[in-house]
């Protein structure tokens, strides 16, 4: 479990880890020499890119890299949950090994596979989760399952109506360059026409690329493949996936707005208007539920407390005032990347 919040005595990253940061989230190099394509970037020697993004994945600023593929196309669904665990089960503050309520259910979350987002938010319904299932009788069962072994109740399994934004990169300069450095000519795939060796290679690409100058060598994945992946749009990025709160967006909140029946007509530019914030990476909308009027979810991400309310009313003027709440994260309970095929 990982205890969020905004501190200020987080580390700085340097200027070449910024750099690559901004290229790497969605633009790490598909080719054989990954790092050296980097170095002649930045006017770096390779071992030097090497050595810097080494660093952050043994700190723990990046989580992973890899490829970060669509759901949808692969034939799964996801599906967003949102529950209440009793006030007395989220107690962090009690001794390793106590097996407290709350232990229990992170327990049960971790030893999920179809769980790959966990976290407890601040609001009535405090714990909010993504599921990754073939089918939805699969997701009740996740549910059920999970409710029979912890004090989970008034679970809410919510489908993306509309989706606005998905894009988990990190920093106003990020994501910019992969739109057309890398970028090849390569055949496009029918939706779906998965073979045998298409679902191997995805497998492994949803892994972390191993710790070398060669990584798709050594993986045994072709570069060009995993082109095609990205051109058939199964895969939205191949990049470097970040732990946002040491990667110096420690303050983060999902903040969900009311669309009204007068309003709904025009979602689609209360959406779209959000989406276009640099701090804003997911917006979507779900249909409202008992005691949770609220349609539309953006998740913001900031440095410091005062940048994220200030990101928040920005947000809520853009929208011309709309009735809206925010959920502060307050844990990570977990955050996995799905395997696919596994």
């Amino acid at each position: 479990m990982r205890k969020l919040g905004c501190n200020a005595s987080r580390d700085v990253p340097q200027m070449l880890s910024q750099k690559l940061l901004a290229i790497i989230q969605d633009g790490f190099p598909l080719v054989e020499r990954p790092y050296k394509a980097l170095a002649e970037m930045l006017n770096v020697s390779e071992q030097d890119v090497f050595d810097e993004v080494e660093k952050m994945r043994a700190s723990g600023v990046i989580r992973r890299i890899g490829g970060v593929y669509d759901s949808k196309k692969l034939g799964f669904i996801s599906r967003l949950c949102a529950g209440k665990v009793p006030a007395s089960s989220l107690d962090f503050s009690a001794e390793p090994h106590s097996q407290t309520p709350m232990e229990k259910f992170a327990a049960v979350v971790m030893n999920e596979p179809a769980i790959t987002h966990n976290y407890i938010r601040s609001h009535e319904y405090n714990v909010w989760f993504t599921v990754i299932v073939e089918n939805e009788s699969a997701i009740q069962t996740v549910v059920d399952r999970v409710c029979s072994e912890t004090d989970l109740h008034d679970v809410h399994v919510l489908t993306a109506t509309k989706k606005y934004k998905i894009n988990t990169v990190m920093g106003k300069g990020a994501g910019a360059p992969s739109k057309n450095v890398f970028a090849s000519a390569v055949r496009q795939s029918p939706e779906n026409a998965l073979t045998e060796a298409d679902r191997t290679r995805i497998h492994i690409a949803c892994d972390d690329i191993p710790h070398s100058l060669t990584p798709f060598k050594d993986w045994g994945v072709s570069c060009d493949e995993l082109r095609e992946d990205i051109a058939a749009k199964r895969m939205r990025r191949f990049g470097a996936i970040l732990r946002h709160q040491d990667a110096g967006f420690p303050c983060n909140a999902m903040v969900c707005f009311m669309l009204d029946e007068g309003t709904l007509a025009n979602s689609e530019s209360a959406g779209s208007l959000l989406a276009k914030k640099h701090y804003v990476s997911h917006c979507y909308e779900r249909p409202s539920f008992e005691n949770f009027p609220y349609n539309l979810y953006a998740m913001m991400h900031a440095q410091t407390p005062e940048e994220l309310n200030g990101y928040i009313k920005e947000s809520v003027a853009l929208l011309d005032n709309l009735e809206y709440v925010v959920l502060h994260s307050l844990k990570e309970l977990k955050k996995t990347s799905f395997r696919f095929f596994a």
